[in-house]
């Protein structure tokens, strides 16, 4: 039997499927989360939030625990013939900046991820629905109906597929998955049990015929990232992956006794896919993460552009939903996305194939995989339509928006640029005290949708610049007066010289932006 409408239903609840769904509640619009697995998983899968996916949690608010769950990247050691020869930290060098707080990613076991994100969505009154297996849907004027195994039907005004590169969403919507698999580079994968190693360490040895790299799981005591090249029978054929065979490999790869291996779950033979789809959207139903794009795991980019995915539609979703904006905003997530997904497939494949010519050198690792392009905070919109014509020294419109340290000029209180733009609004800054009467305008004519702040001001909001540390991050000069417009995302959507008083409110109500 039907029940009772929603307006957004979101299938699939790994973070890209929580990060949508905690975006939309906290925007208060209504939001089913469905997954067809009976019980939550327990297993470790990726590794963790890049620098940018951990901007994307402080919005949501769940970083600190987040990071507290979690650890810094370890130290990576290689071993040849069972011998260490060279350790590597790829992020050694790297340190906290003004601009960009978060100078690596963080390892932390997806199950617990999810564990943190579900529970900050309960927080918004939402829980995931288990068991909800979608194998229908059917679309009206005005809605859209799930059906799911069993008979139940959910109706809901917009769904989004979340659901994995397996998406049951993408295959009733028709979308091909266009790309290749390419069975040649294959590894088995799971989380082990193991005694010995070094806790502080990511293992990797290498050899002439095959790799096992072991890294510890953040939180459990003995619990193993295990991955190695996979076993083959007498015929060359793959074996299963199971704790036997898990052993097999460790003992030949590492000169290790087997037996240090106990209790293998989470076994899976991977084989690098590289695959997306042409399109993001069929009418009122949006695909995300690994449902629109898988590809190889070098970089650690997977999980994360899903993360990025959500953040980038979930705020263009809610304002179409409760009619603040034309359903053309929607087509934006796409105009936006698509082109990273693309890009990200070219990363991912130039990354492995980097790291396969690495590891057959002595010291070689996966620390070949990491370069600045997997770090993600670097990454923009320039070429969207919501990204209008503005730049100064150092941005662009569509570019992400830089943090900075400053303090509040009412009361003295620290007070950083994320804080101010965490929420669901556009946030507007004015450098420079030829702003006020912009700032002061936009603040009355768009309500609790934009907060305005003046830097080094005293209008709407005065927030004092530590050390022109904000000047210096968005390349504004000492006595330019200049207003940046943040989108909900992060985004800089409009740059414009200070007393440019329209410029704000045509930016809202442009096309994509206007009211429905």
């Amino acid at each position: 039997m039907p029940t009772t409408p929603t307006t957004v239903l979101i299938v699939g609840s790994g973070p890209t499927g929580l990060t949508l769904a905690i975006d939309l509640a906290r925007r208060g619009v209504g939001v089913r989360i469905i997954d067809k697995s009976p019980q939550f998983p327990r297993s470790s899968r990726a590794k963790g939030p890049n620098q940018r996916s951990l901007e994307v949690l402080e919005d949501l608010g769940v970083v600190e625990e987040v990071l507290a769950a979690g650890c810094a990247p370890l130290p990576m050691r290689k071993y040849r013939g069972g011998l260490p020869i060279a350790d590597a930290d790829p992020f050694a060098a790297s340190r906290p900046t003004p601009d960009a707080p978060y100078d690596r990613p963080w390892m932390i076991a997806q199950w617990r991820l999810e564990e943190i994100l579900r529970t900050r969505l309960a927080e918004h009154g939402v829980r995931v629905e288990l068991g909800a297996e979608l194998v229908g849907l059917a679309e009206d004027d005005d809605t859209l109906t799930a059906a799911l195994a069993g008979g139940t039907e959910i109706r809901a005004r917009y769904v989004v597929g979340c659901d994995g590169g397996h998406s049951a969403v993408r295959k009733l919507l028709g979308i091909p998955f266009e790309g290749k698999t390419n069975e040649e580079q294959m590894m088995v994968c799971g989380d082990v049990e193991a005694e010995g190693p070094d806790r502080g360490i990511w293992h990797q040895w290498f050899d002439e015929d095959g790799a096992v790299m072991l890294c510890p799981i953040p939180g459990t005591p003995s619990g193993w990232w295990f991955q190695a090249g996979p076993e083959t029978d007498a015929a060359g054929a793959p074996v299963p992956p199971s704790l036997e065979s898990f052993r097999r490999l460790f003992a030949k790869h590492t000169g290790l006794p087997g037996e240090l291996l106990s209790r293998a779950t989470l076994l899976s033979t991977y084989r690098v896919n590289e695959r997306m789809v042409d399109r993001y959207r069929v009418g009122r139903v949006l695909l995300a993460g690994d449902a629109a794009h898988v590809h190889s795991i070098a970089g650690g980019l997977g999980m994360n552009t899903g993360i990025q995915d959500a953040f980038n539609l979930g705020w263009k979703l809610a304002r179409v939903a409760a009619g603040r904006a034309a359903p053309a905003l929607l087509d934006t997530y796409e105009e936006e996305r698509l082109p990273v997904a693309a890009q990200t497939l070219d990363i991912t494949a130039e990354r492995l194939r980097a790291t396969l010519e690495a590891i057959k050198k002595p010291g070689g690792g996966l620390d070949s995989a990491m370069t600045p392009q997997t770090d993600g905070p670097g990454q923009g919109y320039r070429w969207s339509s919501l990204a209008l014509l503005g730049d100064t020294a150092r941005l662009r419109a569509g570019d992400r928006a830089p943090d900075a340290p400053c303090r509040d000029a009412a009361t003295g209180a620290p007070r950083r640029l994320f804080e101010t733009f965490a929420g669901p609004h556009f946030t507007l800054l004015g450098f420079g005290a030829g702003t006020a009467q912009a700032l002061r305008e936009a603040a009355a004519a768009h309500g609790d949708e934009l907060r305005a702040y003046a830097v080094d001001g005293d209008a709407p909001h005065g927030l004092a610049d530590q050390g022109d540390k904000a000047r210096s991050a968005y390349g504004i000069g000492p006595d330019e007066d200049v207003l940046v417009l943040v989108r909900p995302d992060n985004h800089v959507g409009l740059i414009a010289p200070g007393g440019d008083r329209r410029a704000v409110g045509e930016y809202l109500r442009g096309a994509a932006l206007e009211r429905a």
